[in-house]
Formats: structure tokens, sequence, C-alpha cells
């Protein structure tokens, strides 16, 4: 009976998965990067840059799925909820900062590369208007082809015109990558597209780790103004909410004070400015019946001489919006202050 010969693990392979492990036990996030259309030369280029930034603090490792699913385990993990991602060629980053943080700096993070034949660009490739600095040659039929308008001066060709030569989508052909290279210019933009990243237990997608700072400064925005209207509703005893809800509690309660007929000094101007309201909504709506029974009412006074009644319509309705504003608005002050008051920061 012949013995099964054990298959003899490389030596590499074993301290590259107890390296890992050591990084995911010290690193408590880990991402994954998608590095299919990523040139290894590119990819030194961010790594640098990902070091000059933070140091130690991000530790990237280009490993194999299956070396990266022992180490987990190893490390104490199960990686099952990130095998969705373990495919293809992916560099996996530790580090121990906010993963939208990091996320978000990577994002920023991005080098150029040469285009070559078959790649979509996602961007105008343009080229400049000057000198080339090549020599009249076979080469002009390549310009010509791609409708790019050239002089020969000075015995080199120039560009006339600045023009674009691929728009966003459009396939890089022999000709264009053959004379973009020729010419210096990187049209590609590579950085690195995250696929996931692993906080601790929790898995985020990576199409949820950049986030609209904009629209999350509106939602806050809104978020403060109506917590500060709540406090205003109840009454909350806090400064910041006080100093908007005296204004409105005198303003309702001088409603309700003309609504019941109540005079005192401070409300006998609301209390006659509404039974003259509604006494002219009366007259107009008896209309031509108003006349018949002898009720007049006065013209308004016409405007003052030179200036246009459009003019002063338009000066009552500014005033009129400026009220309203003062009244319902809130400042970037009392926004900031409410925000202090409420959240505590």
């Amino acid at each position: 009976m012949a013995l099964a010969r054990q298959r003899r693990i490389p030596e590499w392979k074993i301290q590259e998965v107890n390296e890992l492990a050591e990084l995911i036990r010290k690193y408590p996030v880990i991402l994954i990067a998608d590095l299919m259309k990523v040139p290894a030369s590119r990819l030194q280029k961010i790594k640098k840059k990902v070091r000059e930034m933070f140091g130690d603090r991000v530790v990237m490792r280009v490993a194999k799925n299956t070396l990266f699913r022992i180490a987990m385990k190893k490390a104490g993990l199960d990686p099952t909820p990130l095998e969705e991602y373990l495919t293809g060629t992916n560099m996996f980053i530790f580090t121990d900062m906010n993963p939208f943080e990091l996320a978000m700096a990577l994002d920023k993070i991005k080098v150029t590369a040469p285009a070559k034949p078959g790649m979509v660009v996602e961007s105008e490739v343009v080229l400049p208007a000057g000198d080339t600095g090549l020599r009249p040659g076979p080469i002009m039929s390549v310009f010509g082809k791609l409708r790019v308008p050239i002089r020969v001066q000075k015995g080199t060709i120039w560009i006339a015109k600045e023009t674009v030569v691929a728009k966003p989508g459009d396939t890089i052909s022999m000709e264009l990558a053959s004379l973009l290279q020729k010419l210096g210019i990187e049209p590609i933009v590579v950085k690195l597209k995250l696929k996931a990243a692993y906080d601790r237990g929790v898995v985020i997608p990576g199409s949820e780790l950049i986030l609209d700072i904009n629209k999350y400064r509106e939602e806050l925005t809104r978020a403060v103004t109506e917590a500060l209207w709540v406090g205003v509703e109840i009454g909350y005893p806090d400064p910041n909410v006080m100093r908007l809800a005296l204004p409105v509690a005198v303003r309702r309660a001088l409603m309700v004070a003309a609504e019941a007929g109540y005079v005192t000094p401070e409300t006998a101007q609301h209390v006659i400015g509404l039974a003259v309201a509604r006494a002219m909504a009366v007259v107009a709506a008896l209309g031509d019946k108003a006349r018949e029974l002898g009720i007049e009412v006065a013209p308004a006074a016409a405007p003052a001489a030179g200036a246009p009644a459009e003019a002063e319509e338009k000066k009552k309705e500014e005033e009129k919006k400026e009220e309203e504003k003062k009244e319902e608005g809130l400042s970037e002050e009392q926004l900031a202050a409410g925000l202090e008051s409420l959240f505590g920061f």
C-alpha cells in the first residue's frame, strides 16, 4: 500500500500568512482595493503618496486571496463576510483610521498613466496648442487622420489650436496611443477602487465609503433648524431656544389679542388693524352692493411724484419679504448657537 505523499507548503507562503495575521491583529480596520486596472508602476507611486501622508498608520499589502483567508482564520476572525470581495487581484490596506476618512483621502490620490490601444477613456483627451518638438515626416499623416490642425514652423510640427482627440467612452486607437506617447501625454487617471472595508467585524461596501459632504452638511443644517423649532414649540428652557421662542410668543400673543379684541396700548394697533382689514374684506365682497348702500372706500394715496406705482409696489413687497425673513428665518449665528447648545459641539 503506497503512502500518500504530503505536499510541502513553500516557506514564503507560511511567512506571508504569519505577516498578514499579525497585521490583522494589529489594525482594526481593513480595506480591500481592486488592482485589476492599476499598473504596477503606478501602484508604487500611489503607495509612496500614501506613505508620505499617513506613515505607519496605513500599511498596504498585495496578497493572494487564499492566503488572506488563512491569515484571517489564524488571527481568530471569520473571512466569510468578505468572501464576495475576495476575487481577482486585490490589495489589502490595514489601518487604525476611520474607514470613511481614509477612503475619502485615497479617492483624492490620483496618478496618470500612458494610454494603450483598446483602452476606454473616462475623460476628454486634449492635445494642447503649441510646439510638439516633432520633426516633419510620416507622423504628419497621423495628425491629419486625427483631425488635428498643424503647421510646420522652425523645423518642427506645431499644433495650431487645442484639439479634443477623444471623448469619454471613446476607445484609444493604435495611432492615438502612439502619438500621445511621442508627445509625453498621459491621459489615463489611475486611482484605487475600494471594494469594501472591514471595521471590527462590520463590512462596509465600497460604494458607501465615499461620503457626499455637502449633502451631509445640508442635512445637518436642516436637522438643527428643525431641532430649534421643536425647542421653540415645547418651550425648551435653553438660552438659544428662548432667544427664538420669545419673539414667537409675543407675536402669537398679539394675534390672540387681535382676535379677541383685547385692547391695551401694546395691542391697540393690531386690534384696529385686524378690524379694518376685515371691514375692507366685507366691502370688497359686497362689490357694487356696497355703493348702493352708500359705503365708500377711500382710494389709496397716490405714490409720490416721480415714483412709479410699480416701484412703490416692489418696495412694499421687498419690505414684506424682509419682515417674514426676520420673523421666520434662522441666521447662521443662530444655527451655530443652537447646534452648540442642543448637541454639545
